[in-house]
């Protein structure tokens, strides 16, 4: 099991959200992603597919967006929901 800061990973809410009344289907971040996180579809063209593929407080996806269309959760209180699972852990 793939964990971050002594949390399974699959525990994180950690991974981008697309707007989709800004996207303009590029594909910049799916062309620039190394890990699997987005997919291309039929439907909607493109959507975050393996959530738990992006690498935890990493947002360099949502630089090559130029329409600022990707959007990430706060660190700060992603990190402090780290730290409570990890107290309920222990």
């Amino acid at each position: 099991m793939e964990t971050f800061m002594g949390v399974p990973r699959d525990k994180i809410d950690w991974y981008p959200s697309i707007d989709y009344g800004k996207c303009n289907f590029c594909m910049e971040c799916y062309d620039f992603c190394p890990h699997d996180v987005f997919a291309k579809t039929d439907e909607i063209k493109l959507i975050v597919k393996n959530h738990h593929h992006c690498v935890v407080f990493c947002r360099a996806c949502s630089k090559t967006c130029n329409v600022d269309a990707l959007s990430f959760p706060e660190k700060p209180e992603v990190i402090e929901k780290i730290k409570e699972i990890r107290k309920e852990l222990e």
